[in-house]
């Protein structure tokens, strides 16, 4: 087992790499921006069809308002890069909106941030792989029929791809990123080509159905409401713009403006795709409803409704339904690939997170291919149950998603705010002032921008499925509150006993005890081993609960010349722990400053189930002793011959498998 667990590892993440090669995982900038931007860039596959998705309630006319809300997404988004621009270069270290936070508005804050960053991680893989499978539905119809199960198995491999290290998976991820956007600009600019240059009128499938709203006409304050509502789907297209502050770590030097390009070139290919999509398909009359057979007159019974980006390719490349396929390939790719925004930036908080305590230890390690492993595997399984918990409904999943995103936004809006005026409080060179008001200006224009997006998301989303992600944020915190005091309280206690160990007479002597259950090499070697402790006292028990099994054992000892006094306790129970236990307490109590030390035989096996057949009423005992206060346990190991496998499978192994308990 243990052989075919390391085989199986090597094959999935390849060989492990040392701790001193991890510069070489480092990014070039154009390796970077599809590992880091995938997400803000594969938003644009479908943060335009929500918009038009809320906007059919109300009919054909609302399609009317689609670029003017298109346009104050895309106004939102350059606020926001352009305030992450400041982040990046004022806090490298890659805690990104939790850094901030936490440094300028304390650590509840920053919990806060966290907690809303986690979950929104979470919910970035499942809208992406779920969006992902809709968009391959629209071409294979068996996909879209299956498409939880797709969704799994995509989530599972993307997780495996980034086990094997950022910089392996970031090559993989260039090309289909890179092809996503050349082949969006190519049928953006085809298709206006043909409409505005050549003069010919394309028409979307859907573009002749009627499409009426289910509520009737729909003015006034509801009006309102379903425009807000519109607003904040749209604005899924800025989630991912985060990601970008959390790796900074990841570039190469130099880092911050690295970064800080990094995210200029995501902002200017972003917000072009997002409009184009967003004018093109208004051009060519493409109609997508919530309920299509109920909102769509004209519609046959059996429509299957596409989705935008595959009505835009299959308008524009008509009589090309090669065109079609590739479109739907590189975004169903990129949806894929823009999960990886989260499995770079899950990771790495998750890590800091651990380092300060808030979450298991186990996260801030990195795995053989120096890749935040166990992060990998949290973000996976967390994302895998929305999934199935959704049934990989984007437009249900859209609901709950980017709730968590503005909340870090505005947030980190404040903290850099605080950040700039705390510094413009001792700074007196002028230039370096001019710089830092104007990053503060940036900075409350982009606070003032997500603040009134979070109330809008707050207040339109609540009710239809945001408030599952604020409970999850809460839970979460939660949970990190009690991990950080779990963790206070034990560094507490171990740093009052270290201080009272001054004062703490120190052991006087040494009672030696081996167990016995028969007079053979295991016990012959424990004794042997507990002699060359030079214990103070040196003693071999067995427990009787068998009467003639325990006077065999006393007459093959007595014929023996084994010098060591076997002392024989009765156990009318026929318990083996509970006599050990008391006959242990009571040396201890008999002499208060004596410590005892407990020497148990055991086998080395070499299968799994040869551990079931041996060791298990040592494996009970040692579990009560560890919590006997002066009580030491020592394990005599014995090789039985079927040990030799796994001794040979140690020089294949990986470093630390022993440690991380691999090998066991």
């Amino acid at each position: 087992m243990s052989k075919l667990s390391t085989v199986a590892r090597r094959l999935v993440l390849g060989r492990p790499f040392r701790s001193d090669k991890l510069s070489h995982t480092l990014l070039p900038k154009r390796i970077a921006l599809p590992v880091f931007a995938s997400d803000a860039l594969s938003s644009t596959a479908y943060a335009p069809e929500e918009i038009f998705l809320v906007l059919s309630v109300a009919g054909l006319a609302a399609y009317s308002m689609a670029p003017w809300i298109g346009l104050a997404v895309a106004a939102v988004m350059l606020v926001v890069i352009a305030s992450y621009r400041q982040n990046v270069h004022a806090y490298p270290s890659g805690g990104g909106d939790y850094e901030v936070v936490t440094t300028n508005l304390g650590p509840t804050a920053g919990l806060t941030v966290a907690s809303a960053l986690l979950v929104d991680y979470v919910l970035t893989v499942a809208v992406s792989m779920s969006s992902a499978m809709s968009n391959i539905g629209s071409a294979v119809p068996f996909v879209n029929e299956h498409k939880v199960w797709f969704a799994v198995v995509a989530i599972l491999v993307l997780a495996s791809l980034n086990m094997r290290g950022i910089r392996e998976s970031g090559t993989a991820f260039a090309v289909p990123t890179y092809a996503f956007m050349i082949g969006m600009y190519v049928m953006l600019a085809w298709g206006f080509f043909q409409i505005y240059a050549l003069g010919t009128p394309l028409r979307a499938e859907s573009a002749d159905f009627e499409m009426h709203s289910e509520h009737g006409d729909i003015l006034g304050f509801a009006l309102v409401f379903l425009v807000a509502r519109a607003f904040s789907s749209g604005s899924a297209a800025l989630t991912g713009v985060e990601a970008i502050s959390n790796g900074v770590p990841a570039f190469r030097k130099p880092k911050s403006r690295n970064a800080a390009t990094t995210l200029l070139l995501l902002g200017v290919i972003a917000i072009t795709l997002f409009m184009g999509i967003i004018l093109l398909a208004k051009a060519i009359g493409v109609q997508i409803a919530e309920r299509p057979l109920e909102q769509l007159g004209g519609a046959p019974p059996d429509y299957h409704q596409k989705t935008l980006i595959a009505q835009l390719a299959e308008t524009v490349f008509h009589g090309f339904p090669l065109g079609l396929y590739l479109i739907a390939s590189v975004t169903a790719l990129i949806l894929v690939l823009a999960a990886n925004t989260a499995f770079n930036g899950f990771p790495v908080l998750g890590s800091i997170l651990a380092q300060d305590r808030f979450l298991p230890r186990q996260l801030h390690t990195r795995g053989d291919r120096l890749a935040f492993s166990n992060g990998i595997l949290f973000l996976a399984f967390g994302a895998i149950a929305f999934v199935v918990a959704f049934q990989a409904e984007v437009t249900a999943l859209i609901q709950l998603y980017i709730v968590g995103v503005f909340v870090s936004f505005t947030l980190s809006q404040i903290g850099m705010v605080r950040h700039w005026t705390r510094l413009l409080r001792t700074e007196t060179e002028p230039a370096a002032r001019a710089r830092m008001v104007r990053s503060r200006l940036i900075n409350t224009v982009g606070l003032l921008c997500t603040g009134t997006v979070l109330v809008i998301v707050v207040v339109t989303k609540f009710l239809v499925g945001a408030w599952i992600a604020i409970l999850a944020m809460a839970a979460l915190f939660g949970v990190m509150k009690l991990i950080h005091r779990h963790y206070a309280a034990v560094s507490r206690e171990l740093d009052a006993q270290a201080a009272e160990t001054e004062d703490v007479v120190l052991p006087s002597r040494n009672h030696a005890i081996v167990l016995v259950s028969n007079v053979h090499l295991p016990t012959l070697r424990a004794l042997a081993y507990a002699r060359a402790t030079r214990p103070d006292v040196l003693e071999a028990i067995t427990v009787s609960v068998d009467d003639a099994e325990t006077r065999q054992l006393v007459h093959k000892w007595e014929q023996s010349d084994i010098a060591v006094p076997l002392k024989v306790i009765a156990s009318p129970y026929r318990e083996i722990t509970r006599p050990v236990l008391d006959y242990v307490k009571r040396v201890g109590k008999d002499s208060p400053r004596t410590v005892v030390t407990v020497f148990i035989p055991e086998y080395v096996v070499g299968h799994w189930w040869e551990q079931l057949l041996h060791n298990q009423s040592a494996l009970r005992l040692k579990g009560r002793l560890l919590f006997e206060p002066n009580v030491m346990v020592t394990s005599v190991p014995w090789q039985l011959t079927s040990s030799e496998r796994l001794r040979k499978l140690a020089p294949q192994s990986a470093p630390g498998d022993a440690r991380k308990g691999f090998l066991e």
